[in-house]
């Protein structure tokens, strides 16, 4: 397990590792399903569930409140678009547009369903980007940032930048390919998720149920949103090489969690409500 120093949010977590290697090296096991803080009487049990990767954490301090394999490495699928809505915004202005061609088109889907020839502005590309997870879009912004290589390179300086140092992204939608495998852990999806929710826009796209696109309403595909009271942002992934991912955050009162889930197979929001249901129970 490695810990980066690069971030308020990493050097909270480099406490936590030194408790596990400290536990460790006393001869004590440090469970591998979840290490957590003792719960109070009357709190909830903490949920295991379907992703092989988790973690739940304090948003605002990073603290992480419980985990399994928070620094296992796993494929991102599109829970990495919250890098590139970063990128995004760190060099074009909301307002920017471009005209969309066949060559954005041209992607595996999910798809918002770009039209050649039509206009788009960078903010309804972040809305499609980051609320049906459009693919396409992806396409388009890279190719307003310079072209895929260069979205890449800049994604890669963001993750660096904000302390996950070990996510390697090489697409700009998570889609994974032959030599062009992306990677993260749960702590640098975590990582990204509370760096992202700094940048107004992307918090008020995440947390918004539909949105205005050229000649169609969107709706937002983060069924928390509906199910979960105070819920604050949410993005999914699929692809066969990563599995179900997920990362999102909830507020109730003054405190903000994050749940990142990887590598999953089953109900992931059934298991990030369990999650979140049980930090908002800690004291």
């Amino acid at each position: 397990m490695a810990c980066s120093r690069s971030s308020r949010w990493s050097r909270t977590l480099i406490a936590g590792c030194a408790l596990a290697l400290t536990l460790s090296s006393v001869g004590v096991a440090v469970p591998k399903a979840a290490v957590a803080q003792p719960q109070p009487a009357g709190a909830l049990t903490l949920p295991e569930g379907p992703a092989q990767a988790w973690l739940l954490a304090d948003l605002d301090t990073g603290r992480i409140l419980a985990s399994r394999n928070p620094y296992e490495r796993h494929a991102p699928a599109s829970t990495i678009k919250v890098l590139l809505a970063m990128v995004v915004l760190d060099h074009l202005s909301p307002d920017n547009f471009a005209r969309a061609n066949t060559s954005h088109t041209e992607v595996e889907c999910s798809c918002v369903g770009l039209a050649p020839g039509q206009p788009y502005t960078t903010r309804q590309l972040l809305a499609a980007l980051l609320m049906v997870s459009g693919n396409d879009a992806a396409n388009m912004l890279a190719d307003m940032l310079g072209g895929q290589r260069s979205a890449v390179a800049a994604m890669n300086r963001k993750a660096a930048a904000v302390g996950a140092r070990a996510t390697r992204a090489s697409s700009p939608s998570g889609l994974d390919g032959p030599g062009w495998e992306s990677v993260t852990t749960p702590h640098d999806l975590a990582a990204m998720l509370r760096a992202a929710l700094a940048y107004p826009l992307i918090a008020q796209i995440m947390r918004a149920p539909s949105a205005q696109f050229p000649g169609k309403t969107i709706t937002n595909q983060n069924e928390l949103l509906t199910r979960y009271p105070g819920d604050l942002a949410g993005k999914t992934g699929y692809t066969n090489l990563a599995r179900k991912t997920y990362v999102g955050a909830a507020q109730r009162g003054s405190r903000r969690l994050a749940v990142v889930q990887m590598y999953g197979t089953g109900d992931l929001y059934g298991q990030a409500i369990g999650l979140f249901d049980w930090g908002f129970g800690q004291a």
